[in-house]
C-alpha cells in the first residue's frame, strides 16, 4: 500500500524521485485504519497531500467521497488544481461558483465527486445541509478539517462557523476517519480541538521550525521610515515576496508608493473580487509581480514554495498570526527573508480588534430585545431601522447569537426570530478570550525586542518540543539588513503620504425604510454629488494631527490646511466642471469653525463663498449614529438652502469630517433642487472606519 501512495506521490508533485516526509505516510495509514488525528506540522509540511492521498486510496477500497473543510477560497483552488495530478475528482460550492452548483449537487450525489470542498460558513446554509450533506452523510469517506485551530477559542484565529463541524459530526458515521490540520496550535489549542472533535483524536506533532528563514526584527515608528525602508530594501531580495499590512487602507498605500518608485507591486485585501484576487495571486506563482501588498486575506492556503521573502508593515496581533504568516515564505528555498517592522500605530489597530472581537452586552440585549417585541421574524434592513447599531455589528451579534447552544436567536426565510430559550450571555467565556488576546499582544511585544533566537521564541510559543536556536537570524547571527535609511526617500516617503487621496464616493441608495424630500429607494442621479475627495484620514500623521488639533485645541484650522487643500484641488483632483463658488456644511455647535475655513480657502482659489447653507435645527452628532436608517433619520429637517443665493454653477461643499456621507447627500440634494450646478464635496478628514482584510 505504501508503493501505490509512493507513486501517487510522484504524480502530484511531478518528481521520480519525492518521497514522503517524516510522518506523512503513518498519518495516511492511520486513516485507511480509520482513525481520528489532529496533525500539527509546520507550514509547508504537506498536510493537503495526506488527506488527498489518503481519498484516493479511501476510494479504491469502495469509501464515500470525503467533506473538506477550508476557511479561504484561495486555499480551495489550490487544493482543487493539486487533486486534478493524483486522478482526485475535487469539486466546490461557494458563493464564487454559483452557477456551477446544480452541476456539482447532481455529480455529489451520484457519487461521481471524490473530494467535496466548502467553507465553514456553507454549513449555516440549511438550503445546503438539506439538499447535499444530508443525502450523502450516511456514506462520507473522510472528514478532513483545514486550519482545525480555527475550532478552538483559545485559537490566534477562531472563527465561529468552525463550531458547526462539531454538529455536523454528530450526524455522519461514527466509525468515519477524521483529519484536521494546522501548522498554529500550541498545547492549550490542541487540548480545546481535542475535546471538540471527540476522545479518540490522536494528536501528531512534529518540529515547527522553518530552517530557511532569516527572521529579523525593526522598529521604525513613523510608516514613511518603513516605507522608505521596504522600497529601499525589496528590490535586493530574492524573487517574488508578500508585504503584510493590517488595514485595506495601508495595503493599497503601500503599493502606491512603490509603483511610484518603480516598484512591481500590487494591493490584496478581501474588499476585491475573487476573480481580482485569483489573478493576482497567478501574477505572484509566476513572479510577474515583484510583491503583492496584502492584508490577511492573502494568508492561510496560498501555496508559492520559492517565495522569497514577507516583510510585515505592521506588528501582528499574536506570535501565532506571526508564525503563520512569516511561514509562507522558503519553503523549497534554501534562504528567505522574514523580516517584521514595527510602528506606532500598531497597539492601536491590534488593540481596537480585539475590542471588536464579540458583540457588546448592549447590542446583544438590543438585539433580543427588538426581536420579542416584534413577534414574527425581522430582517436585518427592519432591524436597523429599529437599532442604532451598525450593520456590521448587527450582524456580527446576530451570527455570535445564531452560534450559541441554545442558540436564543434563530434565522428563517423571513428573517431572524427569537427563540424561546433560556440563555445568558457567556461574559466570563468572552472576558477569558479577551484577556488571552491581550495576552498574546504583550508576547508579541515581547517578540518584537527579544534578544534571544527569533525562531526558537516562535516555535516554543507553539509548544514545539524540538524548539532550538536557529543559527540563522539577525539575532543569531549577531548582523542583519540596517535600519538606516536615504535621506532622499525618506523625504519622498513623507512627501507621498502627504498628498495621498481620499475618494468620497456619492450615496446612490437611500436607505431600506427611508424617505427623503419624496424620494426612495435609488437617490434620482440629477440630485447625486460628484465624487469628491477629503484631504487625510482623522489623526493620521501630519495633516491629520493638524485636523485634529484644529478641531479640539486651537478652534481655528491651520493655514498650512488651507495650503494643502488648494494643492489637493488644483494639482491633484482638478474637478470638472471646476467649481466656481464654495459653500459650507454649517454647524450649531461649532458656528465659525468651518466657515472660517471655507473663507480662507475661497480666497486661496479665487473664488466667491456664500453661505447658502443654513442650519435650522440641532442634530446629534452623526457618529453617533451607527446605521444608515439612523444616519439620514437624523438630518431630516435639519438643513435649509436659500434658493435666491444659490448659483447655478458648480459648486465646492465644505465640511470639516466626513464618515457616512449622508450629510453631503442630503444637502446635495438640496443644493441641486435649489438649482445649482454640480455638487462637488470636499472635507479635511475622513473619519470613517474600515475593517482588517
Amino acid at each position: 500500500m505504501r508503493q501505490a501512495a509512493l507513486a501517487l506521490l510522484r504524480r502530484a508533485v511531478g518528481s521520480d524521485s519525492a518521497d514522503f516526509r517524516d510522518g506523512q505516510w503513518e498519518a495516511i495509514e492511520a486513516l485507511l485504519r480509520r482513525e481520528r488525528l489532529l496533525v500539527v506540522e509546520r507550514t509547508g509540511w504537506g498536510k493537503s497531500i495526506v488527506y488527498f492521498l489518503a481519498t484516493r486510496l479511501l476510494r479504491d477500497r469502495g469509501a464515500g467521497c470525503t467533506l473538506l473543510i477550508s476557511p479561504l477560497l484561495a486555499l480551495m483552488r489550490n487544493q482543487i488544481e493539486a487533486a486534478g495530478r493524483i486522478g482526485v475528482r475535487a469539486e466546490t460550492i461557494n458563493s464564487s461558483n454559483r452557477e456551477e452548483w446544480l452541476r456539482v449537487e447532481g455529480a455529489l450525489l451520484r457519487n461521481a465527486i471524490d473530494v467535496l470542498l466548502i467553507s465553514p460558513e456553507r454549513l449555516a446554509n440549511d438550503d445546503f445541509l438539506t439538499r447535499c450533506l444530508l443525502p450523502i452523510a450516511g456514506r462520507v469517506g473522510l472528514l478532513a478539517v483545514d486550519e482545525a485551530h480555527c475550532i478552538s477559542d483559545w485559537g490566534h484565529d477562531f472563527r465561529p462557523d468552525y463550531r458547526r463541524i462539531v454538529r455536523v459530526l454528530q450526524a455522519l458515521p461514527a466509525n468515519m476517519p477524521v483529519l484536521a490540520t494546522t501548522a498554529t496550535a500550541n498545547n492549550r489549542v490542541v487540548e480545546d480541538v481535542q475535546q471538540q472533535l471527540g476522545p479518540h483524536l490522536r494528536t501528531v506533532r512534529g518540529p515547527l521550525a522553518r530552517t530557511s528563514l532569516r527572521l529579523q526584527n525593526l522598529r521604525l515608528p513613523s510608516q514613511a521610515a518603513r516605507m522608505a525602508w521596504i522600497a529601499h530594501h525589496v528590490l535586493r531580495m530574492p524573487g517574488s515576496g508578500i508585504v503584510y499590512t493590517l488595514t485595506v487602507r495601508d495595503a493599497g498605500n503601500l503599493a502606491s508608493w512603490l509603483q511610484s518608485r518603480g516598484i512591481n507591486a500590487a494591493p490584496y485585501h478581501g474588499d476585491m473580487e475573487s476573480a481580482e484576487r485569483q489573478a493576482l495571486e497567478e501574477r505572484l506563482l509566476r513572479n510577474q509581480v515583484k510583491a503583492l501588498v496584502a492584508t490577511v486575506a492573502l494568508g492561510m492556503g496560498f501555496d508559492k514554495p520559492d517565495l522569497g521573502f514577507v516583510i510585515h508593515f505592521q506588528r501582528p496581533a499574536s506570535v501565532v498570526h506571526y508564525y503563520q504568516q512569516v511561514g509562507r515564505a522558503g519553503r523549497a528555498l534554501d534562504e528567505a527573508y522574514g523580516v517584521l517592522l514595527s510602528g506606532a500605530e500598531d497597539d492601536d489597530i491590534a488593540d481596537y480588534f480585539v475590542r471588536t472581537a464579540f458583540p457588546t452586552l448592549e447590542e446583544v440585549d438590543q438585539v433580543l430585545h427588538a426581536l420579542r417585541r416584534a413577534g414574527s421574524p425581522l430582517k436585518i434592513g427592519a432591524l436597523q431601522q429599529r437599532l442604532n447599531i451598525g450593520r456590521g455589528s448587527l450582524e456580527k451579534a446576530l451570527k455570535f447569537l445564531l452560534l450559541e447552544s441554545p442558540a436564543p436567536v434563530q434565522k428563517t426565510p423571513d428573517g431572524y426570530a427569537r427563540n424561546p430559550v433560556a440563555w445568558t450571555m457567556p461574559v466570563e467565556r468572552i472576558g477569558r478570550i479577551t484577556q488571552l488576546r491581550r495576552q498574546e499582544q504583550a508576547r508579541m511585544s515581547e517578540y518584537m525586542t527579544t534578544d534571544s533566537c527569533l525562531m526558537q521564541f516562535l516555535s516554543e510559543e507553539l509548544s514545539d518540543p524540538e524548539a532550538t536556536s536557529c543559527g540563522k537570524c539577525a539575532n543569531c547571527r549577531g548582523e542583519g539588513l540596517s535600519a538606516e535609511l536615504p535621506q532622499e526617500l525618506a523625504e519622498a516617503a513623507t512627501t507621498f503620504l502627504n498628498n495621498v487621496d481620499f475618494p468620497i464616493e456619492p450615496r446612490k441608495m437611500w436607505p431600506s425604510g427611508v424617505t427623503f424630500e419624496t424620494m426612495r429607494g435609488r437617490v434620482r442621479p440629477e440630485f447625486q454629488a460628484e465624487v469628491g475627495r477629503a484631504l487625510c484620514r482623522w489623526g493620521d500623521p501630519g495633516f491629520g494631527e493638524l485636523v485634529r488639533d484644529g478641531k479640539q485645541q486651537t478652534h481655528r484650522f491651520s493655514n498650512r490646511l488651507v495650503e494643502a487643500a488648494v494643492r489637493l484641488i488644483r494639482e491633484r483632483w482638478n474637478p470638472q466642471p471646476p467649481p466656481e463658488w464654495l459653500t459650507c456644511v454649517p454647524s450649531l455647535r461649532n458656528i465659525g469653525l468651518v466657515p472660517d475655513f471655507g473663507r480662507r480657502l475661497a480666497a486661496a482659489l479665487g473664488l466667491p463663498f456664500i453661505e447658502c447653507v443654513r442650519k435650522v435645527r440641532e442634530t446629534a452628532p452623526q457618529k453617533t449614529r451607527q446605521n444608515s436608517f439612523q444616519q439620514v433619520r437624523n438630518l431630516e429637517g435639519a438643513f435649509e438652502v436659500d434658493p435666491s443665493m444659490v448659483r447655478h454653477t458648480a459648486v465646492l461643499l465644505i465640511d470639516d469630517m466626513v464618515d457616512s456621507r449622508w450629510t453631503f447627500t442630503t444637502l446635495a440634494v438640496k443644493l441641486r433642487q435649489a438649482g445649482s450646478g454640480p455638487v462637488l464635496p470636499f472635507a479635511l478628514a475622513d473619519t470613517s472606519r474600515e475593517d482588517g482584510d
